[in-house]
């Protein structure tokens, strides 16, 4: 049976949704993978000679709950879209009763609010440990560390494109978060242009307003 053009739309975000979560789970999984199994939301960095390391990671259920609850997001999100196609092949009358919108919105609910969470700790404990990283001598953004030599066992080499990513991936507002370091500059107030036109007067008017003139303009 064809779908309702909306119920295609939700679909589609499901799926989107669906591959957001694994991709933001895998980067996290993957960074802490590099650095030995440690968490390094934050955590502190220091020079160990020429090369730099993790001083004091946080706790590894820090990046265990941000990985789950991608992962949890995720499933959901399979489940629901391969639970309407099936259905929609099987049942040529399925349709959506009123019960399990309100459970779907009550768990989109509970979902947004634990990603939400999930983006904020990304983001501050991946400033936490560039705010570690910037402060040492030869390294002005968090980026250039990603081109430093570490001590083994550490590989960090895309943790912060890796974090960044999943904080993205989080959110869904990547584009809205500043990295650290940048800093927008403030905009200067407007002020009037002398050089700019004056206003026009009732003459200059379009010609509705030339035929019907304004009872309450004062020349």
């Amino acid at each position: 049976m064809a779908l309702h053009w909306l119920l295609l739309v939700e679909l589609g975000l499901y799926a989107g949704c669906f591959i957001c979560g694994i991709i933001a789970a895998a980067s996290v999984t993957i960074t802490q993978g590099e650095f030995a199994g440690k968490c390094i939301l934050y955590g502190t960095a220091r020079m160990n000679g020429t090369n730099l390391t993790i001083e004091s990671p946080s706790s590894q259920s820090l990046c265990y709950f941000v990985s789950a609850i991608s992962v949890c997001v995720a499933v959901y999100c399979f489940s629901l879209t391969l639970y309407w196609v099936y259905t929609s092949c099987v049942d040529q009358e399925a349709q959506r009763g009123r019960l399990w919108m309100n459970v779907t919105l009550v768990i989109c609910g509970v979902f947004l609010f634990f990603l939400l969470v999930t983006g904020c700790v990304l983001r501050i404990g991946r400033n936490r440990l560039c705010e570690s990283i910037v402060s040492l001598q030869g390294i002005n953004r968090c980026e250039e560390a990603q081109d430093k030599p570490w001590s083994a066992p550490y590989v960090g080499t895309r943790f912060f494109s890796n974090l960044h990513g999943a904080e993205w991936l989080s959110r869904g507002v990547g584009g809205q978060s500043s990295r650290p370091g940048e800093r927008t500059p403030a905009q200067a107030p407007l002020r009037p242009n002398p050089s700019s036109p004056a206003a026009p007067g009732p003459n200059d008017l379009p010609w509705p307003h030339v035929l019907w003139p304004d009872p309450t303009y004062t020349p």
